[in-house]
C-alpha cells in the first residue's frame, strides 16, 4: 500500500546535482530542513494557517516520528528518500526528497511536491503559493542550501 502522500496529485519536481555522495548530501538535507523550518517565522505562519504540525517534535537528525512546524515525517530512508507530509485549513500536501547516487561521486537531489487543495480558498492559496512562484524560490533555496553545505563538506 503506498503512503498517503503518494495518493495527492503531482505539482512539480526540481532537482540539483550535488558534487558528494548521499551520504553528505543527506546529512546537509537534514541540516538545511531543520533550520529552515524549525525557528524563525516558520511556526507562526503554520499556527495562521492551522498546520497539524506546528513546533518541532521528535528525534533529530529527522526521521520517522519527527515534526517540524508545517511537516511531519511520513517516511525516511536514509540516504535515499525523506517523505515530509502536512496539512493545514488549505491544503494537504508533501515535499518527497529523493537522492539519487551517481557513479561519478555525485548525488542528484529531486525535490517532487504533491499537493490537493479544496474549495475556492484552496485554490485561493494555490493561487497565492503555486502560481506567484512562491513555491518554487522556497524549493530552488532547500537544494541550493544543501548543495553549498553538501558540496562544503
Amino acid at each position: 500500500m503506498s503512503a498517503p502522500s503518494e495518493r495527492l496529485p503531482h505539482v512539480d519536481e526540481h532537482s540539483v546535482s550535488i558534487g558528494a555522495g548521499a551520504d553528505k548530501t543527506w546529512a546537509a538535507l537534514q541540516r538545511v530542513l531543520s533550520g529552515s523550518f524549525d525557528s524563525g517565522a516558520t511556526p507562526r505562519f503554520a499556527r495562521l494557517v492551522g498546520c497539524a504540525d506546528t513546533e518541532a517534535s521528535g528525534p533529530r537528525p529527522l526521521a520517522e516520528g519527527s515534526a517540524m512546524p508545517g511537516f511531519h515525517v511520513e517516511r525516511a530512508e536514509e540516504p535515499r528518500e525523506l517523505a515530509l507530509a502536512g496539512a493545514h485549513r488549505f491544503s494537504d500536501y508533501a515535499l518527497i526528497f529523493r537522492l539519487d547516487a551517481g557513479a561519478d561521486g555525485r548525488t542528484l537531489l529531486r525535490a517532487e511536491t504533491r499537493a490537493v487543495f479544496p474549495g475556492l480558498r484552496g485554490r485561493t492559496y494555490r493561487a497565492l503559493v503555486i502560481g506567484t512562484r512562491m513555491h518554487v524560490l522556497v524549493t530552488r533555496r532547500l537544494l541550493g542550501a544543501t548543495q553549498r553545505l553538501a558540496e562544503r563538506g
